[in-house]
């Protein structure tokens, strides 16, 4: 191992070991959530982003995806619910192409249009027919799996043959099976959605004749009306609708609730057509034809006597004729324009026939209420219709507010006491916060003041060696002073030097007494062990 390197080791130990017991637990804490924290930073960079590489698959297209996917050694993830794979975003165009020379995806799930594919040419007319009738019931299957809140869905279509011996032809009918997901509830537009799908794809259907039933038994709608639990939800909207307008009327009037309004009303689903054709001339338009026929004729005349048998069969003489037998006799015939009005009367479903309004307002909040005016506005905004056979029943009555007092303080007290509990556990969770905090700060001071101690300790003991090392030099510099002296006294300068020399070892003497005595006894005690 390098020197330096060495030396870092030797340092980094040096410190490890100068760390209490609470700092080094610290220490490995801090190092495992910097490398969980690094761990996971570099997986999330390393982590390849990841694109949709085919969605709406069948389960036989899938696994065949997957295991071509598995054999080019592709990562992928797999998504809603196996209908869609994942693949990363470099991969994406290439594994497209490798599995379009591979066929795949195949959509060979056995519904829809891919029944046609394998349809022979030598098939009967009743096989074709067959065949087409199941590829369009898969079709419309497929689409309706694809709404939000659908989990399944069944199409079967009942469609009647042509024939040249009927002039009436019977209308197809659909019916449409559907799971809902888990927690979820097919709204009535949903619905109305799935009925004009289904009579839009078939020629000759009519949203009338279409039937949707859900996987609890609910029958959303029927061939011939929109009835079942769809009415009874268009039904509630209806009167929640009228509930709402006459609670907004009132409730500024005399406050929130000091009125109770229930509506009911009665909607008619039946689906009905009328068509009124009227005719009416115009007597400024020229007539389209017209015909004019003459007739006449000049004859001799004649002077012989007639006339008539009277009373007894005896013959009554009257006076002879003398006119000239001249006949003449016309006609005109006259075509006029007419004007022909054809009118289509289509009668949606979900009219109102009737519906009656009773309201219930408090004596004591609405004492001084006109209620001839409250009855016309309440009227106005719930569409009272006399004619249609509405009623309206609006009452000024006492309210027993005794339940909505006890409620209104039950709701008090377990607010008090949910904010009791909250700021409990809050007071709570600050105190253990605030006993964590102060315990690994008065471990931090503890490690910090050993620490500090240690750290002084080392190095008064270092100064400690360095001065002790110093006046060893300094009596050993006197001694060879003092031998010097004894061997070359005649030496003037040399005497000044040993002369101050001697002066140092006895102001050292003076001063650190023990110390020295310390260092003598050391050098008597090493002289006795070496002899």
């Amino acid at each position: 191992m390098p020197a330096a390197l060495q030396s870092t080791v030797d340092k980094l130990s040096g410190a490890v070991k100068q760390f209490s017991l609470v700092q080094r637990v610290f220490a490995l804490i801090a190092v495992a959530a910097v490398l969980i924290i690094g761990f996971a930073v570099y997986s999330w960079a390393t982590k390849p982003t990841l694109t949709p590489l085919f969605s709406g698959l069948s389960g036989t297209d899938a696994s065949a995806v997957v295991d071509q996917l598995t054999a080019d050694g592709v990562t992928y993830e797999l998504a809603d619910g196996g209908a869609t794979v994942m693949v990363p975003t470099a991969a994406v165009y290439s594994e497209r192409i490798k599995l379009a020379a591979a066929g795949l995806p195949s959509n060979s799930d056995g519904t829809g249009y891919s029944l046609l594919d394998n349809l022979s040419a030598t098939s009967t007319e009743f096989q074709q027919q067959t065949t087409y009738q199941r590829a369009m019931e898969g079709e419309l299957a497929k689409t309706i799996n694809s709404m939000d809140g659908v989990e399944s869905a069944t199409v079967k279509l009942a469609i009647p043959e042509e024939s040249v011996f009927s002039d009436e032809q019977t209308n197809p009918t659909a019916s449409v099976f559907v799971r809902e997901k888990a927690g979820t509830e097919l709204t009535a537009n949903q619905v109305q959605a799935i009925v004009h799908l289904v009579s839009a794809g078939i020629a000759g259907m009519t949203t009338s004749d279409v039937s949707v039933v859900d996987a609890n038994g609910n029958v959303l709608s029927t061939v011939g009306g929109s009835t079942g639990a769809l009415a009874d939800q268009q039904t509630g909207e209806y009167e929640s609708k009228i509930e709402a307008a006459i609670h907004t009327l009132l409730d500024p009037l005399v406050g929130a609730g000091n009125v109770t309004v229930t509506a009911t009303a009665l909607l008619n689903y039946d689906s009905s057509q009328k068509t009124v054709e009227s005719y009416q001339a115009d007597p400024t338009v020229p007539p389209l034809a017209s015909s004019t026929d003459t007739e006449e004729y000049t004859g001799t005349g004649s002077s012989s006597a007639t006339g008539v048998l009277g009373p007894d069969n005896i013959a009554v003489p009257s006076d002879a004729g003398t006119g000239d037998g001249s006949y003449k006799s016309t006609s005109e015939d006259l075509t006029n324009a007419v004007g022909k009005t054809t009118e289509v009367i289509v009668a949606a479903p979900g009219t109102v026939e009737r519906q009656s309004v009773a309201v219930a307002i408090n004596s004591t909040a609405g004492a001084a209420l006109d209620m001839t005016a409250v009855q016309s506005a309440i009227a106005a905004a719930a569409g009272i219709d006399a004619a249609r056979g509405d009623t309206l029943s609006v009452e000024r009555m006492p309210f027993d507010t005794t339940a909505a007092e006890e409620a209104q303080a039950a709701l008090a007290e377990a607010d008090a006491a949910t904010a009791a509990a909250k700021t409990q556990s809050l007071i709570k969770d600050g105190a253990i916060a605030a006993v964590v905090l102060l315990v690994l700060i008065v471990l931090l001071v503890m490690g910090a003041r050993r620490s500090r101690r240690a750290k002084r300790e080392a190095l008064d003991l270092g100064g400690l060696q360095s001065s002790a090392l110093e006046q060893e030099q300094a009596l050993l510099d006197a001694v060879d002073a003092a031998n010097l002296v004894e061997i070359e006294a005649p030496r003037s300068r040399e005497g000044e030097a040993i002369e101050a020399k001697r002066r140092q070892v006895a102001a050292l003497a003076d001063d650190q007494p023990a110390e020295v005595a310390d260092l003598l006894r050391g050098w008597l005690s090493e002289s006795g062990s070496r002899r």
